[in-house]
């Protein structure tokens, strides 16, 4: 039988509000520094929530080539566009007009689509007696303009990718909320073992810090109300938590066929070896208390893997810091892992950076890819009081020195889209390689 092919990660860009890179973001999470603070991008102060977790650094305009492709791309796209040119950087390869069928993207897509400032004018136009005037509306210079239309859609952040970076093979766009960026990785995996694609570049992007996407999470009861302390106010896992901070940010991976990157002396962070989805459809917000839905997808990345239970050394929860969802999920974990639950090292990162939404499960995944990398589990910020019912083997106080055999990702969406994602170490992988080639090792 012929073996899988293997997938190695080899480049990581992140832009989120702890940095406007991926080694700025590492080395605060690692420190558990506060992206969190007072909102700055508008006037928050009719809101009962006037906190989140902004984007702070690093305007992209002097990245790019091609200058007219910005004004196609929105606050979000610009973070994709910045944190997908980091991880080609990093990766030391980039499409060329030779490889670039061989190349593909795939990217979790925020939700917002049209901007604030364009909801306004439409309202506008309708506001003097609530009759819909088109004639109004085509004259508005903002609404009449065909390029906001088309930065409106789904699609529309993966056309900017594929076009600047000369991609022109496999592309998809998904949007299942907080599982979206977790999803499209494992989307590129598949791709590249199917052999559709020999490099994939993948990941997630979000921004939803704006009057329409504040409002509508106040409304739905999600966020943390503590105004005055906004660096303490995502706290995963403590028993005093009462909501998560919205945040905003990009991550993307580059995605290699195994061998490939092994021929060129790539720098392998870990090998990304499986991927598991499954739908709750417990509660729009909530997983079920039991953690049915997670347990599934934990499950199904772990066989997925073929890394049984006791080789997993680290996890990145969702851990959003909301009631249900840190007991659900800690539920999940104890089903998942049993008895071994106590020796695995948990930590989410939402305390420093917030919820990225869309982009989370790809920052996250680029996490685990780092610490497997310098063998250290992130900390988990702000847990002062464990929540009893969430009696896992959390990382407090400071970052935890780990050699890290395997870890998983987990991102467990609203609606109750569920994604997680497992990496092995390169050490790892190798011998696993060997073993189904019956000792020939890679050269």
């Amino acid at each position: 039988m012929t073996p899988r092919r293997r997938v190695a990660v080899t480049g990581i860009g992140m832009v989120t509000p702890v940095g406007p890179d991926a080694p700025t973001t590492w080395a605060g999470l690692l420190a558990g520094r506060s992206g969190l603070g007072p909102i700055q991008g508008f006037d928050a102060r009719g809101f009962p929530v006037r906190i989140g977790a902004e984007v702070k650094e690093g305007p992209v305009e002097a990245l790019f080539r091609d200058r007219k492709l910005l004004k196609f791309a929105s606050r979000a796209h610009r973070f994709a566009l910045a944190a997908a040119g980091e991880a080609l950087r990093d990766a030391g390869i980039e499409p060329s007009t030779s490889t670039g069928h061989r190349w593909g993207c795939t990217v979790g897509a925020g939700m917002m689509g049209v901007s604030f400032s364009e909801l306004q004018a439409v309202h506008a136009c309708c506001a003097g007696d609530g009759e819909f005037k088109p004639n109004a509306l085509l004259d508005n210079r903002l609404l009449a303009d065909p390029v906001a239309f088309c930065r409106s859609q789904t699609n529309s952040g993966l056309a900017l990718l594929t076009r600047h970076f000369g991609i022109r093979g496999y592309a998809t766009a998904v949007h299942t909320a907080c599982a979206s960026g977790g999803q499209a990785l494992g989307t590129a995996l598949k791709v590249i073992r199917r052999g559709h694609a020999d490099f994939m570049l993948a990941g997630g992007y979000d921004s939803m810090l704006n009057p329409t996407g504040l409002s509508s999470f106040c409304l739905l009861g999600t966020l943390s109300t503590d105004n005055d302390t906004p660096e303490r106010a995502s706290r995963p896992f403590d028993v005093t938590r009462n909501g998560f901070v919205l945040g905003e940010g990009a991550g993307f991976l580059v995605l290699e066929e195994w061998n490939a990157a092994r021929a060129r002396d790539a720098r392998i962070y870990a090998e990304f070896a499986g991927d598991g989805n499954s739908l709750s459809s417990y509660r729009i917000t909530d997983s079920h208390p039991s953690g049915d839905g997670p347990i599934q997808a934990m499950q199904q990345a772990l066989a997925d893997a073929r890394v049984a239970p006791d080789a997993l050394d680290y996890v990145n929860a969702h851990g959003t810091s909301t009631l249900m969802n840190d007991r659900s999920e800690c539920a999940a974990l104890r089903a998942v892992l049993g008895s071994h639950v106590q020796r695995v090292a948990v930590s989410s990162t939402k305390g420093c950076m917030g919820h990225l939404i869309a982009a989370a499960g790809a920052v996250e995944a680029g996490v685990c890819a780092l610490a497997i990398r310098d063998g250290i589990a992130p900390v988990n910020a702000n847990l002062v009081r464990p929540d009893p019912d969430c009696d896992v083997n959390i990382v407090r106080g400071q970052s935890r020195p780990l050699r890290i055999r395997a870890a998983l990702s987990n991102s467990l969406g609203f609606g109750g889209s569920n994604s997680c994602l497992v990496f092995r170490h390169p050490d790892e992988a190798d011998v696993s390689l060997s073993d189904e080639r019956g000792g020939e090792g890679i050269p």
